[in-house]
């Protein structure tokens, strides 16, 4: 496997970090230090502009950050149940890559596994009612 790229060393790195407690710890003090310095700066335009454009470039940023590691997650997480699903003997490997069909195509599927799930459910309230 090839090593990782600066980006998504990055992008694992920044998710790390801002998913734990001591960086939402730092962006409340940074807001808490921002609110007090109101009064020594008169509240003015300028005061207000740099929490605005602090909190815009970092949230811009994060956005970015945030989709990369949600996109690398949820590719794993499918390359992963298509394991599964390839290694069960029982399975249907026509569901493997189902994230690629089109909204309709996996709305039918749905309706057809809806329909199994609802077979499934009567055949054992059967069962109940005679045992």
């Amino acid at each position: 496997m090839n090593s990782p790229s600066a980006f998504t060393r990055l992008a694992k790195k920044a998710s790390t970090f801002t998913g734990r407690p001591t960086c939402f710890a730092l962006a409340l003090g940074t807001i808490v230090v921002w609110a007090v310095t109101g009064p020594l700066f008169g509240f003015t335009d300028t005061w207000q502009l740099v929490i605005n454009t602090g909190t815009t470039i970092i949230t811009f940023l994060m956005v970015f950050l945030i989709q990369n590691t949600q996109n690398r997650d949820t590719e794993a997480m499918q390359i992963k149940l298509d394991e599964l699903i390839r290694v069960s003997r029982s399975a249907n490997n026509a569901l493997l890559d189902l994230e690629e069909l089109e909204e309709k195509e996996l709305d039918d599927l749905r309706a057809h596994y809806e329909d199994m799930a609802r077979q499934a459910r009567e055949v054992q309230q059967g069962k109940a009612k005679r045992g």
